[in-house]
C-alpha cells in the first residue's frame, strides 16, 4: 500500500510533499510520474510480489495471513457499526451487499462445525453477527436513519450475484470426504465472497466522492482480501498445502485461486483512489465517473 501511495503521488502531481521536496521519496515520486501506465502497472505487480515473498519468508504458519484478512474483515465491519449508531446514517452503503456477506458467512459457518472447526469458525461467527447487526440497523433502524439508505442506487440483484455462484460451485467444488451438499456450499460461499462487494462497488458509480466512513469499510476488505489472496497463493507453492493435499489437484484450487485474484483486483483501483485521497485528497476519496 505504500506503493499505492506513491503512485497516487505521482499521478496528483506530487507536489504535496513541502519542505520534502528534495527528498528521495519525492525524487522517487517524480520519476514515477514520467512512467507510462503499463510501466506503473507493472511496478504495482512487482511490489505485490516482492510483498508475497517477504510475507513467505517472515511468516512460518501461512494460515496466519486468513486470520488477518478476517480480522480485517471483522475492524472493517465494525467501522460501519460506528456509522450507523454514531453519524445515524447509512448513506453510500449497499445493503445487497451486506446481505450478500451475511449468506457466504452463514454458508462457511454452517460449513465450519462439519469440514473444520478452528479459530476461523470463531472470527466468522463474530463478523456474522456485526454483519446481522448493519443489516437489522438499516432495515429496521429509525426513520431518520433508514431514509438515508439510498435503495434506488443499491439496485443490483443478489440473485444476479448468487446464481452464477451456485451454478460455478456445482461444477467446481473440493473433493473432500465430506457430503457433497457440503463440498457444494463451501464451494459457493468462496464464490460468493469473491464478488460480495459488486453491489457496493455498483453503488459507486457516477458518483463524485465516497463518503468516508463506507470508503474506509471498503479499504478495509481491500486490505483483508490480499492477505486473503497472500493465504490462498502461498498455499499453492508450501509443501505440505493444505489445498493440494486434502481439497485434492483438480478445477476446485484453482477456482479458489482464480476467486481471490478476481476479488483481489476488483477492490485494487478503489484501493488506489482510497490512497490517493488520504495522501493527496485531504481523506477525500475521489472517482472517476465509471470507474467501478
Amino acid at each position: 500500500f505504500f506503493s499505492l501511495g506513491l503512485l497516487a503521488m505521482a499521478s496528483d502531481g506530487g507536489s504535496h510533499g513541502g519542505p520534502a521536496n528534495g527528498s528521495s521519496v519525492t525524487t522517487l515520486v517524480r520519476w514515477l510520474r514520467t512512467r507510462s501506465q503499463t510501466e506503473k502497472a507493472a511496478l504495482l505487480g512487482a511490489a505485490a510480489l516482492l510483498t508475497l515473498i517477504v510475507l513467505w519468508y517472515f511468516v512460518e504458519d501461512h494460515d496466519n495471513l486468513f486470520i488477518i484478512a478476517e480480522t480485517v474483515h471483522f475492524i472493517g465491519i465494525g467501522v460501519l457499526v460506528y456509522k450507523l449508531t454514531q453519524e445515524k446514517s447509512c448513506s453510500g452503503l449497499s445493503l445487497k451487499s451486506q446481505i450478500l456477506t451475511a449468506i457466504f458467512l452463514a454458508i462457511r459457518l454452517m460449513c465450519s462445525f462439519v469440514m473444520e472447526y478452528d479459530v476461523h469458525t470463531v472470527l466468522d461467527l463474530l463478523t456474522l453477527v456485526a454483519t446481522g447487526f448493519v443489516i437489522y440497523v438499516i432495515m429496521n433502524g429509525s426513520s431518520g436513519l433508514r431514509a438515508t439508505y439510498m435503495k434506488e442506487q443499491d439496485s443490483m440483484s443478489v440473485a444476479m450475484v448468487l446464481v452464477p455462484c451456485t451454478v460455478v460451485a456445482i461444477i467446481a467444488h473440493p473433493s473432500t470426504n465430506h457430503a457433497l451438499p457440503f463440498r457444494i456450499l463451501w464451494a459457493t460461499c468462496v464464490y460468493v465472497e469473491a464478488v460480495s462487494v459488486l453491489p457496493q462497488l455498483h453503488m459507486f458509480r457516477g458518483q463524485k466522492t465516497v463518503e468516508r466512513f463506507t470508503a474506509h469499510y471498503v479499504f478495509a476488505l481491500g486490505v483483508a482480501r490480499f492477505f486473503s489472496c497472500a493465504h490462498w497463493f502461498l498455499q499453492m507453492f508450501d509443501g505440505d498445502s493444505f489445498l493440494l493435499s486434502a481439497l485434492g489437484s483438480g478445477l476446485w484450487p484453482i477456482m479458489v485461486l482464480l476467486s481471490e485474484i478476481v476479488q483481489t483486483f476488483i477492490l485494487a483501483d478503489f484501493c488506489y483512489y482510497y490512497v490517493k485521497g488520504q495522501v493527496t485528497g485531504g481523506g477525500v476519496v475521489r472517482l472517476p465517473v465509471d470507474v467501478v
